[in-house]
């Protein structure tokens, strides 16, 4: 396997992933009033984390086709993955339960916010196997 080749699209695939269990709730809820309540009552809401998997998603590719320095691209994102797992952990551990509760009947929400941090760990993973292969770590 190259890792010069799928390691970078490994981080681009959890960047997409985070992206879209960030928009769950819209479709699980479906009331947006409720849903950005939910991202807000965090430490950080998870949104602004998804801007930046939006950048991450840029730099891995460029890194990846060659039109930025790969090193930079998987420094980069690396530091962009670890990030947006860490402070996507810390907004999960500072919901309130009773308001992810409160959100609908659908369990599906109950652990929304554990699949957002679980979403964000192919980004950093990704990164770093990016960097092993060109000889980094």
């Amino acid at each position: 396997m190259n890792g010069l080749r799928v390691a970078p699209t490994v981080g681009i695939v959890g960047c997409v992933l985070y992206l879209l269990s960030l928009s769950a709730p819209y479709v699980i809820v479906g009331e947006p009033s409720a849903v950005s309540a939910y991202y807000s009552a965090g430490v950080l809401s998870p949104l602004v984390l998804g801007v930046f998997s939006l950048v991450a998603i840029i730099v891995l590719a460029a890194g990846r086709e060659g039109r930025t320095d790969p090193s930079v691209a998987a420094g980069a994102g690396l530091v962009v993955g670890l990030f947006v797992v860490g402070l996507s952990l810390a907004w999960a551990l500072t919901v309130p339960t009773s308001l992810v509760l409160g959100l609908t009947e659908s369990t599906l929400i109950e652990h929304h916010r554990w699949a957002v941090v679980a979403a964000g760990l192919p980004i950093p993973v990704g990164s770093a196997w990016f960097a092993r292969a060109l000889g980094l770590l």
